[in-house]
């Protein structure tokens, strides 16, 4: 008998059979007159969201006239493939009266008379039981730019399995929504924390915060320091042992395949440069916010290799550097350092030099003792932050597994 591993008790039987088909109606209305101004993008978590405020920019047309018109309450497929979601994943419209969507998606509305409910189906695709069903009809090799080669017809026709009444899907949902909930509440938590550290940050960069000595002492003035007074190149190559890194930045530096599911490193990495711990990255590559590239201090405790794109530097201790790091977390702060300094180059790099990089002065401590001091501060402010992020991935964890036991 076909039944998930969990099941309440109170319901039997076996679970029935449909094809998308019989359940849903394919959306295929246009924002022809550009009904909405909303350019839609799917998140793993926040599920279909605003571009604008997901990304800080709009990737889609300036006329999305041709773009799907999704209402409230409809689904949508990305074809997109990545980390987690090995054939790409399905959302409903919530936030929003209604969106723009790119014709690359697939949108579909459950029909008036489906024999499943709209938050069953939610979960339904949250979870992993719908990936065999679209993996048999993906064309074999058809992994082109990410996305799955995946027809309209081969997707509606898929067929999957769900529970036999309304009453068991009513209660499935709801009991999936309560971690949902959790999982909503707890992110509220970290974003709390996060913002407080940004602001506690300003605050310090400021001198609005100063800290003083173990015998209360106060520590000199700041001072603008040229930044080749704090860092020095260094431009060791790989030795072909190291693992390969990005910089991100809520991350900061990480394993690329951990982090990106895969290695993007070209085949050759004799020229890949190497990052000792505490050594402090330049990526010059525009991300998000940081229009000019990121800075980031490797909190990695071994020596690795990043792109040789990216501009590695010494600091003259690792609570300076520790300090920089904090300093160009704030994409302003990054801003207007960087702006002066930058040319923009082909590729979307950022040109450059090293050298160039570092002739131009920051506002720092010129105390040891008092970078020491601002990095303890932080650390335990990073501390409560990454405890927050521990309980947020353990529910995500059990909710996780309750998707993969409920659904078949």
């Amino acid at each position: 008998m076909i039944a998930p591993k969990i099941r309440f008790p109170e319901f039997h039987g076996e679970y029935v059979n449909d094809s998308l088909s019989e359940i849903s109606d394919r959306v295929r209305r246009k924002n022809s007159d550009n009904q909405t101004d909303i350019p839609l993008t799917i998140a793993s978590i926040e599920g279909l969201v605003d571009q604008r405020t997901y990304f800080g920019k709009t990737v889609a047309s300036k006329d999305m006239s041709g773009y799907y018109l999704l209402q409230n309450g409809e689904f949508a497929y990305n074809k997109s493939y990545s980390k987690g979601f090995p054939v790409g994943s399905i959302k409903r419209l919530d936030k929003y009266a209604q969106g723009a969507l790119s014709t690359l998606y697939i949108c579909f509305a459950l029909k008036d008379d489906a024999d499943v409910t709209s938050d069953y189906l939610v979960q339904y695709f949250n979870s992993p039981a719908w990936y065999e069903a679209v993996n048999e009809v993906c064309a074999e090799g058809a992994r082109n730019h990410g996305l799955l080669n995946v027809s309209p017809d081969d997707f509606f026709a898929t067929t999957h399995h769900f529970a036999p009444t309304k009453e068991e899907q009513d209660k499935v949902a709801a009991f999936l929504s309560l971690y949902d909930q959790k999982i909503e509440n707890q992110m509220a938590k970290v974003e709390a924390l996060e913002t407080r550290r940004k602001g506690l940050l300003q605050q310090i960069f400021s001198q609005k915060i100063r800290f003083r000595a173990d015998d209360g002492s106060k520590f000199p003035d700041w001072e603008d320091t040229m930044l080749s007074d704090i860092l020095t190149e260094r431009k060791l190559k790989s030795t072909g042992n190291e693992e390969v890194y990005s910089v991100s930045v809520a991350k900061g530096l990480v394993n690329q395949i951990e982090h990106l599911g895969r290695c993007f490193a070209a085949e050759d990495t004799s020229k890949y440069k190497v990052v000792k711990p505490g050594d402090v990255v330049y990526t010059k590559s525009p991300t998000g916010d940081f229009k000019w590239g990121i800075v980031k201090q490797s909190m990695i405790n071994k020596d690795v290799i990043v792109s040789p794109l990216y501009g590695i530097f010494i600091p003259k201790s690792y609570a300076f550097g520790f300090v920089l790091d904090a300093y160009f977390s704030s994409s302003v702060r990054a801003h207007n350092y960087l702006i002066t300094q930058i040319r923009k180059g082909a590729k979307n790099t950022i040109n450059i030099t090293n050298e160039v990089f570092l002739e131009k002065e920051v506002f720092l401590p010129t105390s040891e003792e008092e970078a020491r001091k601002i990095q303890a501060f932080v650390e335990l402010l990073d501390k409560q932050i990454q405890l927050e992020k521990d309980k947020l991935e353990a529910i995500k964890q059990v909710k996780k597994g309750l998707l993969q036991q409920m659904f078949v």
